[in-house]
């Protein structure tokens, strides 16, 4: 299969940097990556999708090649799926997401209600607004979002960057295939040949913010409020899925999700970790299949 089509939708200031791989004209199928990646992580999933769906990903703000702007809330990631979606009048749309990813699809299917078929979200970033607690990010988490802003940005070259990241413990798991789409495309080559990371350590740091926030129950949005709420109002099939290898607090916000969604049903991925996509992807397409098999 050729490679994807490379394009961009927005103005100059704003722009979402998108993937399509297949033709046009059958079902679209839209994939949101997690925090610190890009769309190109999806390929191996995309590839194969490609024969039945219109298959779309996009670089999430702050990532790639889109806009990296002041505001990383999570209605900010949302709105921007709507954007894509009214962009590209996509109809009857099989969400796919991932992580902080699958959170803007989830949110997305409400703010454009009847737009999505069926979502299919992999351990998603979720809080219960029923459970909400004050006081804000405890000092532990507060130094690891800090930590972030620790990160090394500049390497010698895409090939240093491959062998740093091939023995971290967060890509360990990963297609070579998957690494390589990261490691070419969530980095942007210098004048002098050294590479620099898109999601800087500054961005990321924004990101993670909100994230830790949810993910300890204190996260209160802005002036437009707390978005999860909505969660509740969803109005097509939702399956959440968690993988066996990933941390408590994943499956804990799987939960979450699960008891505020209303249609919805569950799965695990079982001798997987958080990044099961990139780790299983043959895996994550059966089950994107299935899922639609198995009706509404």
């Amino acid at each position: 299969m050729i490679d994807p089509r490379r394009f961009s939708i927005g103005p100059a200031d704003a722009q979402i940097a998108m993937l399509q791989w297949g033709e046009s004209g059958k079902t679209p199928a839209l994939l949101l990556h997690g925090t610190g990646f890009v769309a190109d992580v999806w390929d191996e999933v995309a590839r194969e999708l490609a024969s039945t769906y219109t298959v779309y990903a996009l670089d999430r703000r702050g990532h790639g090649a889109s806009h990296k702007p002041a505001a990383y809330h999570f209605l900010d990631f949302s709105e921007d799926v709507c954007r894509v979606i009214d962009a590209l009048d996509l109809r009857n749309v099989y969400g796919i997401g991932h992580s902080a990813g699958a959170t803007d699809l989830l949110l997305a299917a409400k703010l454009l209600p009847g737009r999505f078929t069926r979502l299919f979200v992999m351990e998603p970033t979720v809080m219960d607004p029923r459970a909400a607690r004050s006081g804000g990010l405890n000092e532990e988490s507060l130094a690891r979002v800090r930590g972030t802003l620790r990160r090394r940005v500049e390497f010698e070259s895409a090939d240093s960057v491959f062998e740093r990241y091939r023995v971290a413990p967060t890509f360990a798991d990963w297609t070579e295939t998957s690494l390589r789409a990261y490691v070419q495309h969530g980095f942007v080559s210098l004048d002098d040949g050294r590479v620099r990371l898109c999601c800087t350590p500054e961005i990321e740091y924004a990101i993670l913010r909100p994230i830790y926030e949810a993910m300890e129950q204190v996260y209160v949005g802005d002036a437009r409020g707390n978005p999860f709420t909505s969660l509740a109002a969803i109005d097509c099939p939702v399956r959440v899925t968690t993988a066996a290898k990933s941390g408590p607090i994943y499956k804990e916000m799987a939960s979450r999700a699960v008891s505020l969604i209303p249609l919805v049903s569950t799965l695990v991925f079982e001798h997987a970790g958080h990044c099961v996509a990139q780790e299983v992807p043959a895996r994550v397409v059966e089950a994107v299949r299935e899922f639609t098999r198995s009706g509404p």
